[in-house]
């Protein structure tokens, strides 16, 4: 019997979050006001990503650590080779818990702490103070609000009354600093709007636009609390060392290419149960593997694509061989001319 009620890396969604026990006395946040979780929607999830959300099939290490990232109200730090399915797992987790659309940060080199809480145009703000004072308008002094948006992370801690999803996808590309300042709003669950906070005393309630594209959300006196702690799912393709004081404030999961009946598994999840020459090209793969990197999205290329071309059996293997290379040059074994020689 699971010890984690909440999270079961099953393919039916549940509302297991209402079992979600108080948070540690060190983790709790009071934000306010309470906002109601949107809908998923449509259209709040690409057609590929709601299918991997369906199809994801969790470890049971896996399941305990997102449980213990729950339960902690603590970020899960998901690191593993490309392929591995670590940005499928904040889907699979926000559709079987019902944490509405999820949220999604790419970094790059350039992002900034600042890009993942809010986005402010003063130029446009510039203009349109312009165009009032040419028409003989009042200049209104709150009118900042309608230049600025909240980002993915400013989004995730508003105050709802249930915790959001946020993927932080690929965080080892980021600057050094990033890291580091992502800390104190992770650790706080809060932050400040400056532009906001200057004109307070004028305007105290602001409401601004998502990044969901959800209806405006009012925030008070420039400043924003979560009450739910945000699931936060920050990837890695180990491409860097964290800091320790990032990595002692984050729990973390390191997920390994699937193998044996765990592949098998995902494969039947996605296309069904596999024929025999299906299973040949499993093995193969988990052969292969030992001697470079590969990802689990070539093996489900080439089981669909050899199934459904009505090749022979030499042109099935040839069509096989292209479509699982190795991922990084000098892939197979010792000795091999080049990255598919050994398939």
């Amino acid at each position: 019997m699971s010890l984690w009620p909440v999270y079961t890396g099953g393919s039916e969604p549940h509302d297991g979050i209402t079992k979600l026990p108080p948070p540690p006395p060190w983790r709790a946040f009071d934000g306010g006001p309470v906002l109601p979780v949107p809908e998923p929607g449509a259209r709040a999830t690409s057609p590929d990503r709601a299918h991997r959300a369906r199809t994801y099939r969790a470890t049971q290490e896996c399941v305990q650590l997102v449980n213990a990232a729950l339960y902690l109200r603590r970020p899960l730090l998901v690191t593993g080779p490309p392929g591995s399915g670590k940005s499928s797992l904040a889907y699979a987790v926000a559709r079987e818990l019902g944490l509405g659309p999820v949220l999604r940060w790419n970094i790059t080199s350039r992002s900034t702490l600042h890009d993942g809480l809010y986005q402010y145009d003063p130029l446009s703000r510039l203009y349109a103070a312009g165009r009032a004072q040419e028409d003989g308008a009042p200049q209104d002094r709150a009118g900042v609000e309608d230049h600025l948006r909240l980002g993915p992370l400013g989004t995730a801690l508003l105050p709802y009354e249930r915790p959001r999803a946020l993927l932080v996808d690929e965080v080892d590309k980021s600057d050094l600093d990033l890291p580091n300042d992502l800390l104190n709003v992770l650790e706080e669950g809060q932050y400040e709007i400056p532009e906001l906070v200057r004109v307070a005393r004028h305007a105290p309630e602001a409401d601004l636009l998502t990044a969901d594209s959800g209806p405006p959300v009012a925030v008070r006196q420039g400043r924003v609390r979560c009450r739910a702690f945000p699931f936060v799912v920050l990837t890695s393709n180990g491409e860097r060392e964290f800091p320790p004081a990032f990595l002692r404030r984050c729990v973390t999961l390191r997920l390994r290419q699937p193998h044996g009946e765990h592949l098998e598994e995902i494969v039947r999840a996605h296309l069904g149960t596999p024929d025999a020459y299906a299973r040949e090209l499993i093995t193969r793969f988990v052969e292969r593997g030992s001697g470079g990197e590969l990802a689990t999205d070539q093996l489900l290329n080439a089981i669909y694509l050899t199934g459904a071309a009505g090749l022979d059996a030499p042109s099935r293997d040839e069509l096989a061989r292209l479509l699982m290379p190795y991922l990084s040059e000098g892939g197979g074994p010792a000795g091999d001319e080049g990255p598919d020689a050994a398939f």
